[in-house]
């Protein structure tokens, strides 16, 4: 189990300083006596990982290959103890060797699981041998695979219980995750009875919170265990074997709720034994249940009685070579601000940080949480290997006791599919571990959280998208038309939407990213390992399917410009995709974008960029993300759909709008109504029905020339005027070509602190802002002719403040703006 946070009796001291680290020949020195005596020693921090601290001795440069994985690396320091005690590794890379005092004394199967050394009284040389896992993954033997994927290499990684991250060519960069990745700690032996395990559950029942709680011990307790939460208490029940359990009544508690359905509100939870106090963490008071549909075959969560349509993205660690060990906050505050509920932690990246769970906690964003096996036949037939990684499960879930954003716990990423796909039956691919013994494990570990065998899973075949789960790239990947959206039926996409998207003219800058390098700008491009295509192909084919124009001959003649439509073609469509899941008549109850932020510089998947900037497809994403939302739809001889969800919990009157317009000022047509959106609920209409006369809005009839290029709907507050949602509609290869249409933008102080006042004569195409020293909190609207937005302005860390920037949209000459003195 996680140790408690705090003990008054026993304090867990950490032992994060005074390491040193060297890297040596691999095999050329397995205990301490053997390093050279001359080895040449840096410093390294700890929770921290090798190439983190040769980078910090600047012996390595960022973003070059290390090659760590053909050497070892050893770790050192001395430890002096008053009394005996313990020391705990929470996270070493596998595999490791563990030297006290020239000794080995512990060794490490798997980065998942901690280790613990007892340890005397006294002054003391701690060492970690961490061997070079290139000659161990080339000598290792285990069962015959029966599938063998091609993105994950080598094959043998299936028998070490190391991270994937480095192994996937084309997807991830070439880093070498070694070193200890998690924290130290020194806990003290005492006479008092030492916590063995926890197990918590929050609940509602009701209005009131309800806590289940069951502890074990050491040694026999001869005080009362008391439980303290939210300014109650309760005296556990004593049991056998030193263990103690009862519940915990809070009435009337404060509930924990997602991300922009109300507060995640979290409480602490103490134990108390006389005059000693353990933290226990944090929990909130939730429920959670999972909607099958109608049919059985849908899936979709529902927390406190309320449906929450999950939308969000996977998670990628802010350092790839150090997982779990920088801060996670910056690019989880960037989930929340872009209205997310939800954040998968893949199969492929591992498992993170107990500060990365804390944040979720907090921010009130569900996790979908892979355990960590991807694509593989893992031989979990093998007694010793399915205890491992039973281990793992174990300490993963049980140090999440109570979490109120752990909502999915998922067997792994893509194995199902990866057996299908190469040709096995069901019952050829069956893997009874992930079907059949895991699901135990998480409901007596995880009760808060829904359990899926894999992901892509359910239907016919495990990566159907009309049933189940389903990674999702048919607009994307498949190259598939807008429409295929709706024709997939999906009903839930726990990876969808993969672009190679292009960050901004000042990011890429500051990357030192040019697509005229052309060597440096592909590596920075993903791509699935066999293919003869990559994900920049992927968004050349929507820019010129959007836009009809031919990318291969823009970015020879006007490379900016092939730069500019590159960002917006990925953010339209995501846009687009997010709005027609979220229509009334959709089946689709959650969508997770693939990925949260780059791993490499360039045009990565991330909807952030390798320098924690947002790009085109966040700013798109949060406006589809909105929990008060619009959404438009070409539903081609009907029109077009206007899609109007409200999923707070309160109803919400607005003023919805709907003008389309041409080359001029005035729109060519326009209707006003009044609505009151219900709490939760969403539905549509037509703009036929709300304009009450023929427009071809959609230019579907096409009875002469085009009237008109684009539809802008908006929700408006009726009393205050205030912008709530928005969405547009352009036609495809309109509003494309640069054209003087009045775009000027003035620099003005705004309520928080500098912004822009945006203002257009004509409709406006997917505003952007390229400013050396500033970025725009908002990015890719629409505006309509008369129209002035003031866009606040963020300060870019680390960049020298510019006196100038510029304004420009896809159908407009760039503007200038000067900043203040």
């Amino acid at each position: 189990m996680e140790p408690v946070r705090h003990d008054t009796h026993a304090p867990a001291v950490p032992l994060d300083a005074d390491w040193l680290m060297a890297v040596v020949a691999a095999g050329s020195a397995t205990t301490p006596e053997e390093l050279d005596a001359a080895a040449d020693w840096i410093t390294a921090t700890v929770p921290g990982t090798a190439e983190q601290a040769l980078i910090a001795a600047g012996r390595l440069s960022p973003g070059t290959p290390s090659g760590l994985h053909d050497r070892d690396v050893w770790y050192r320091r001395e430890i002096v103890l008053d009394t005996p005690g313990t020391i705990r590794f929470e996270g070493l890379t596998a595999p490791a060797e563990i030297f006290l005092d020239g000794a080995q004394s512990a060794s490490v199967a798997s980065m998942y699981v901690p280790t613990a050394l007892s340890c005397p009284a006294g002054r003391h040389a701690l060492a970690i041998r961490l061997p070079a896992l290139n000659p161990v993954l080339a000598a290792a033997k285990g069962p015959r695979p029966r599938w063998r994927p091609m993105m994950i290499q080598p094959g043998t990684l299936r028998l070490i219980r190391a991270t994937t991250l480095g192994h996937m060519p084309g997807w991830s960069p070439e880093v070498a995750v070694v070193g200890p990745w998690q924290g130290m700690h020194l806990l003290p032996d005492t006479a008092a009875p030492r916590l063995v395990s926890l197990r918590l559950n929050a609940g509602l029942e009701g209005p009131d919170g309800v806590l289940d709680i069951a502890v074990s011990f050491d040694q026999p307790v001869e005080d009362a265990v008391e439980v303290l939460c939210a300014g109650h208490s309760q005296t556990l029940h004593p049991g056998t074997g030193n263990a103690h359990a009862g519940r915990l009544v809070v009435p009337d508690v404060a509930p924990w709720w997602p991300n922009g359905l109300g507060d995640a509100a979290t409480h602490g939870v103490q134990l108390r034994i006389g005059d000693r106090l353990m933290e226990a963490g944090r929990v909130g008071f939730r429920t959670l249940a999972v909607d099958r549909g109608p049919d059985g075959q849908g899936f979709g969560l529902v927390v406190n009685g309320v449906p929450v349509f999950c939308r969000g993205a996977s998670w990628t660690p802010p350092d790839p070579a150090a997982p779990g060990v920088a801060d996670p906050r910056p690019l989880l505050e960037l989930a929340r601000d872009a209205g997310m509920t939800m954040i998968r932690l893949s199969g492929t990246m591992g498992a993170e940080s107990m500060t990365f769970h804390a944040a979720c906690d907090e921010l009130g964003l569900l996790v979908w949480h892979d355990l960590p096996f991807a694509n593989f036949d893992y031989p979990t037939e093998d007694p010793a290997f399915r205890a491992l990684v039973t281990a793992e499960v174990q300490h993963l879930l049980g140090r999440l006791a109570g979490s109120p954003s752990l909502a999915v716990v998922c067997g792994g990423s893509e194995m199902a599919q990866q057996a299908t796909m190469l040709g096995l039956k069901p019952d050829q691919a069956a893997m009874p571990f992930f079907e059949e013994h895991l699901p135990q494990l998480v409901a007596e570990l995880a009760p808060q959280a829904a359990y899926v065998p894999h992901t892509p899973w359910g239907g016919s075949l495990p990566f159907v998208t009309d049933a189940g789960v389903t990674h999702y790239f048919g607009v994307g990947a498949y190259r598939r038309p807008m429409e295929d959206a709706r024709r997939a039926d999906v009903r839930f996409a726990s990876e969808c939407l993969a672009f190679a998207a292009v960050p901004s003219a000042a990011s890429l800058a500051l990357q030192d990213m040019n697509p005229a390098d052309e060597t440096r700008w592909s590596s920075g491009v993903p791509r699935d390992a066999g293919a003869d295509w990559d994900f920049e192909d992927v968004r050349d084919h929507y820019v010129g399917a959007l836009f009809g124009l031919d990318p291969a001959a823009l970015r020879a003649s006007d490379p900016d410009r092939w730069l500019a439509l590159g960002r917006a073609a990925p953010a339209i469509l995501m846009e687009a995709v997010f709005g027609e899941w979220r229509r009334a008549g959709s089946r689709c109850r959650g969508g997770l974008v693939w990925l949260l932020a780059d791993m490499k510089p360039g045009a990565g998947w991330g909807l952030v960029d390798r320098l924690g900037e947002p790009k085109s497809t966040w700013h798109a994403l949060r406006r589809a993300f909105r929990p008060l939302h619009l959404g438009l739809t070409d539903e081609g001889l009907n029109g077009l759909g206007i899609h109007l969800v409200n999923e707070t919990r309160k109803s919400r009157a607005v003023r919805l709008t709907l003008a389309s317009y041409g080359e001029g000022p005035h729109p060519l047509a326009r209707a006003e109504r009044g609505l009151t959106l219900a709490a939760g609920k969403a539905f549509s209409l037509s703009s036929h029905e709300l304009l009450g006369r023929f427009f071809d809005i959609a230019d579907a009839y096409r009875f002469g020339p085009r009237a008109h290029q684009a539809t802008l709907a908006r929700l408006h507050d009726p009393e205050t005027g205030a912008l709530l949602a928005e969405a547009s509609h352009v036609l495809p290869g309109c509003a494309v070509a640069p054209g003087d249409i009045g775009l000027s933008a003035q620099r003005v102080d705004g309520e928080a602190g500098p912004a822009l006042a945006i203002a257009t004569d004509r409709f406006a195409h997917a505003i952007t802002v390229e400013d050396a020293g500033f970025r725009a909190s908002d990015e890719g609207f629409c505006l309509a002719p008369g129209e002035t937005r003031v866009v606040p302005l963020v300060r870019r860390r680390g960049t020298p403040l510019s006196t100038q920037g510029r304004v420009t949209a896809l159908n407009s000459h760039p503007v200038a703006y000067e900043h203040a003195a």
